[in-house]
């Protein structure tokens, strides 16, 4: 026993000893709060007991633990660069340790926006900013700085290169941002783009996570690690630390040549009371990024699409007449309509299927339905300066990129320039597979909407379903590519509709799988014939991740309210609150009823309300209810 206790007394000595000798050096503390003084992001450099010099960060929502104490750090390979020669250090280097603090610069921002399309039709960029500059003690030439900006909605954090003639070029390696929760956080965790969900804790993780990665914190608040302005640079997602319990690191994809002056994408950290709240506070994404560069994008139109899959001059019609009496804006030609797709031999300039392209072009003109175009990786790679002019020329709206490879600095850039030419060209983009945006659409708006998500090409169930708006759609814009009377769907119909209000894409594709044939006269549809695709306002009504979402959308004086459930059947109250007050409204409900003759088994009936409305749904399992409200006359 006195044994026992010996060893422990030597333990608990030898830690305070420790502890004592770890010192954080107080000229770089560094606190910031946000503009609503909730969110406080405190920043250090700390004198390790082994004499290293590292930099840490924490962060609370008034007062609650939010992050931690994490390390902030970056690798370089420095074996190739002047830099090296300069420095003499190795291969590999932790770029943030040794650091000499110069200086701390503080900023404010509070300006109003307004997108060409989006969310909300005005955006307020408002926060605190510090940066810090560091440089290398061996070589006061290389400048070094840390910018952190705090807003309202969550802490974004930057790793930035000055300008530096004497060594400009930089190799980074890696990347060691670290975020440590308290025990007892649970993550939505998805191992690729377009993975289904699981809710898991930080341990065990079978490979990294993507991006957005939503958490649930023990002390009640949520949080969500994002990338914005992941530009020129390589995709990160998330991994479990092998030395820090608790703790996520950023994972780089590969590595990346920066010339100076540059900026790391930023390292987002997003807090809220409610998960409702994440969603409606994703502009910070897009305030992270450059604004628009399309100096006149009157020709950027939001819309309705529809797939053509006959590959027909008269499939292609009966397609835009659908479109035209459904008020959907466009219809996509997929895949082969210039023949195989997946091979370098096919010519995108050529149509090979049985289609005259300007009659249809033409046929679509005179009943206000533009024409999008699928393209594969291949033809986009090898044809992408002949290919965008000729469609211009031919009258074609959009193209949709497919089969791209992403996440390489290599494949970031030739996105990105790809994107460019488009916009040069007046053609909006599409961009499908495992592409996630980061709030690049502000600089080009062109950029409408990108898959990265399981959506009904995999038919998933309605519990996944009500994960997506709290994960990935925090992100931006998503191609769920909504169905309607395909059989294979696993939700009931009134959540298919309700899908157009709760998911958010500029660019949304209604009936995948569908064939206009297969509409019967439904009249529940007029719910996606009303629909638009951007807004001016948006809110978030009532949510739990995984379970159910009541989403409300403002465009003009009309209002679409979507509200789904996961596989459970749940009774919920609606408030209109939201509504102004004093004005009286007309909603039309769509909800599924089994008493109603016809294969989609939805009702719809036409209700007063106003902002003092509280409605009783009862929702089906895998059910939803759809709601258009517009003022009464």
């Amino acid at each position: 026993m006195w044994k026992f206790i010996f060893c422990l007394s030597f333990l608990l000595t030898a830690i305070q000893q420790t502890n004592a000798q770890i010192k954080v050096l107080e000229e770089t503390r560094t606190e910031i709060l946000s503009p609503d003084k909730k969110l406080l992001c405190r920043f250090y450099q700390q004198k390790e007991a082994d004499g290293r010099k590292r930099l840490f960060y924490e962060v609370f929502y008034q007062k609650k633990p939010v992050v931690l104490p994490s390390e902030l750090d970056i690798r370089l390979d420095n074996h190739l660069t002047e830099l090296a020669m300069a420095l003499k250090v190795d291969k590999s280097t932790r770029w943030c340790e040794d650091l000499l603090f110069k200086k701390k610069e503080s900023f404010r921002k509070d300006s109003l926006w307004k997108p060409v399309y989006g969310e909300r039709s005005v955006i307020r960029d408002n926060f605190e900013e510090s940066i810090i500059t560091f440089e290398k003690e061996q070589n006061p030439d290389y400048q070094f700085q840390i910018r952190i900006k705090v807003y309202n909605a969550g802490v974004a954090i930057q790793y930035y290169f000055p300008e530096n003639p004497k060594g400009s070029y930089y190799q980074i390696t890696g990347e060691n941002t670290q975020f440590t929760f308290e025990e007892g956080t649970r993550a939505y965790y998805a191992r690729w783009a377009q993975a289904p969900y699981h809710e898991m804790a930080l341990s065990d993780w079978p490979d990294e996570g993507e991006r957005p990665l939503t958490l649930q914190l023990k002390n009640g608040l949520y949080a969500c690690l994002a990338e914005a302005g992941m530009i020129d640079y390589a995709r990160t997602k998330f991994k479990l630390s092998k030395e820090k319990a608790n703790t996520i690191e950023t994972s780089l994809y590969s590595g990346v040549d920066g010339i100076s002056y540059f900026g790391t994408p930023w390292r987002v950290i997003m807090v809220a009371e409610t998960p409702g709240e994440l969603i409606e506070n994703n502009d910070i994404i897009l305030n992270l990024n450059e604004p628009a560069k399309i100096k006149n994008p009157d020709w950027i139109k939001p819309g309705k699409i529809i797939r053509e899959m006959t590959l027909t001059t008269e499939g292609a019609k009966a397609a835009i007449d659908f479109a035209e009496k459904r008020n959907l804006q466009y219809i996509l030609f997929d895949w082969k309509w210039y023949g195989p797709a997946l091979t370098w031999d096919s010519d995108a300039t050529q149509v090979k299927a049985k289609m005259d392209m300007a009659e249809i072009v033409e046929y679509g003109r005179k009943k206000n339905v533009g024409i999008w175009l699928y393209v594969n990786q291949q033809a986009l790679l090898k044809q992408a300066d002949e290919i965008f002019p000729l469609y211009k020329k031919w009258g074609i709206k959009g193209v949709k990129f497919g089969f791209v490879q992403v996440g390489s600095h290599r494949w970031t850039t030739w996105l990105q320039e790809a994107i460019r030419k488009c916009a040069e060209n007046q053609l909006m983009v599409n961009i499908h597979d495992d592409y996630r945006p980061t709030g690049e659409q502000r600089t080009f708006p062109n950029l409408m909407t990108a898959e990265g998500i399981r959506g009904n090409e995999e038919m998933p169930d309605a519990t996944h379903n009500t994960i997506l708006p709290f994960t990935r759609y925090i992100a931006g814009a998503a191609d769920y590519t909504i169905c309607y009377f395909d059989k294979r769907i696993k939700t009931t119909h009134a959540h298919q509709l309700a899908l157009a209000a709760v998911y958010y894409s500029p660019i949304q594709t209604l009936y995948w799988y569908d064939k206009p044939a297969l509409y019967e006269g439904e009249p529940e549809v007029e719910f996606f014939d009303k629909i638009p695709t951007s807004w001016d306002e948006t809110k978030v009504v009532q949510g739990k991740v995984g379970a159910y979402i009541t989403t409300a959308r403002r465009s003009g004086q009309d209002w679409f309210v979507g509200t789904i459930t996961n596989n459970e059947a749940r009774n919920l109250k609606v408030p209109l609150a939201f509504l102004e007050k004093g004005k009286q409204y007309k909603a039309s409900v769509y909800e599924d009823d089994p008493a109603v003759s016809g294969k989609t088994k939805v009702k719809i009936t036409r209700i007063d309300v106003d902002a003092n409305t509280v409605l009783d749904l009862k929702l089906l399992a895998s059910g939803g209810q759809a709601i258009w409200i517009s003022l009464k006359k």
